[in-house]
């Protein structure tokens, strides 16, 4: 994949592709271009692996020497396919997974390619901790540039909030690119972009900088419900409980076709107080309840499903809630979750307030402080497969599914989730940042990737010049 002299490139020398390069025909073409959501499969030129910065300044100059699409990878965990493009070239940062961290300041400094489940359980050694998702393999960068929400963030903010540097990789001139560090002080304007525009838009991140809290212990309770009959009672008092509660306490309910799921998390907290916070909720029906108490890493790392276990082919749809959900939203909930596709397929809710409501210093371009949870439809069938499709019978059952359950709930909905894309959303860009924020955005855009480089499906675009 060495360039050849481009035609017109007045600005850099040629480039050529450095790195883990993995083109189709190698044995490894087909694990390289699969994202954990198999329900999208892409057939990319190359996908370069990056070992260092350097090889992401080399893949996206070569990329605009030789107008190739490109998109960045973290995770995998892109939710539409967009981290992967055909006839394009992947830049995959998953392995740039340094860490050194500054107890003392309270400060860490991570490579893009770290997973939840390394950030977690590396902070929690030295009983540190930032706000993560609960899914162990997506990228903390990916969750963070979208946001980033998790059982920790009513105490520490959404990951964003503790976001206080980036190392980016951002097209410079007519075909090159250059390394900048963006923080409150230099481009201070790309970071409070970074804070919550999403992944992909503006250049790569290689290395994130957070300011971490300290956690040296929480309990963690779950509850489970055997079928549904309880859900009225456990959702209403869930969604009067918690966004309310100490802010120490954070908690997700899930719902399936066959039992309710309760998870909370009480920061430096013990089963007793942990449970009584809980009480309204408890105290509905005749709950399974277990409570564990100790370090955050070990909790963390104990609650991962194995990804043999997961569904290959999931849809989602995302929305923010304001109010409370009336009697009707609870019974549209119950009425879907009886007839989902499968078991897996579930309504997923975080609760917000607490340490969300206020903005860290110079802001975010997160929108959605005001939320009084966050909701998630999300549909998980099929098996994983070294060739995967969408043949599946079950697919097109559970895209429909999706799609009238989002739409039941939509009167009751005020916003989406960049890190949750919804797919065919009338003015997504409003639902994602609000008016103004996407206006910001696009001005930034226009300042830092002017010729558009970094575009997909519901990728910002550049303000007119």
């Amino acid at each position: 994949m060495a360039a050849g002299r481009p035609e017109d490139s007045p600005g850099c020398p040629p480039a050529t592709l450095t790195g883990h390069i993995v083109r189709p025909g190698d044995a490894a073409y087909t694990e390289a271009r699969l994202g954990w959501d198999q329900l999208f499969s892409h057939y990319p030129l190359a996908v370069v692996f990056a070992q260092e910065t350097q090889d992401v300044v080399n893949a996206l100059t070569w990329a605009r020497q030789h107008d190739v699409a490109l998109r960045v990878r973290s995770g995998r965990h892109a939710l539409e396919g967009w981290s992967n493009v055909d006839n394009g070239i992947v830049i995959d940062v998953s392995r740039l997974k340094s860490v050194r961290i500054d107890p003392g300041a309270r400060i860490v400094t991570v490579g893009a390619g770290l997973t939840q489940l390394e950030a977690v359980t590396t902070l929690a050694k030295q009983n540190l901790a930032v706000t993560t998702g609960s899914e162990g393999s997506v990228s903390v960068c990916g969750a963070t540039l979208g946001g980033g929400l998790g059982p920790l963030n009513r105490r520490l903010g959404m990951a964003c909030d503790s976001l206080v540097a980036a190392e980016v990789v951002i097209p410079s001139g007519h075909d090159c690119a250059e390394v900048i560090n963006a923080d409150s002080e230099h481009h201070s304007d790309l970071l409070w972009a970074l804070r919550g525009a999403g992944n992909g838009n503006f250049g790569i991140v290689t290395q994130l900088t957070y300011q971490v809290h300290p956690l040296a212990r929480l309990a963690y309770v779950q509850a489970t419900w055997d079928g549904l009959g309880d859900l009225h009672r456990v959702f209403e008092a869930w969604q009067r409980t918690v966004p309310s509660a100490d802010s120490r306490l954070g908690s997700e309910l899930e719902i399936h076709r066959s039992q309710i799921l309760l998870s909370a998390w009480l920061v430096e907290g013990t089963a007793a107080p942990a449970t009584e916070m809980l009480a309204p909720i408890l105290s509905a029906g005749a709950p399974d309840v277990t409570v564990q108490v100790g370090n955050w890493g070990d909790i963390f790392a104990g609650a991962q499903v194995p990804l043999e276990q997961e569904p290959a082919n999931w849809k989602f749809f995302s929305q923010f809630v304001k109010e409370p959900f009336p009697e009707k939203a609870i019974d549209i909930i119950g009425d879907f979750m009886r007839n989902a596709p499968t078991e897996q397929s579930n309504y997923f809710v975080d609760a917000f307030g607490g340490a969300i409501r206020k903005e860290p210093p110079g802001g975010t371009a997160f929108a959605h402080r005001d939320a009084l949870f966050y909701g998630e439809i999300g549909a998980g069938w099929g098996t994983r497969s070294t060739q995967p499709g969408v043949d599946n019978p079950l697919t097109s059952q559970a895209q429909a599914w999706t799609a009238e359950f989002s739409q039941a709930l939509r009167p009751y909905a005020d916003g989406a989730y960049v890190n949750v894309p919804n797919v065919g959303m009338q003015q997504w860009e409003t639902a994602y940042w609000g008016r103004q924020g996407f206006e910001r955005l696009r001005r930034i855009k226009a300042k830092y990737d002017p010729c558009n480089v970094f575009q997909y499906e519901q990728s910002i675009p550049p303000a007119s010049q």
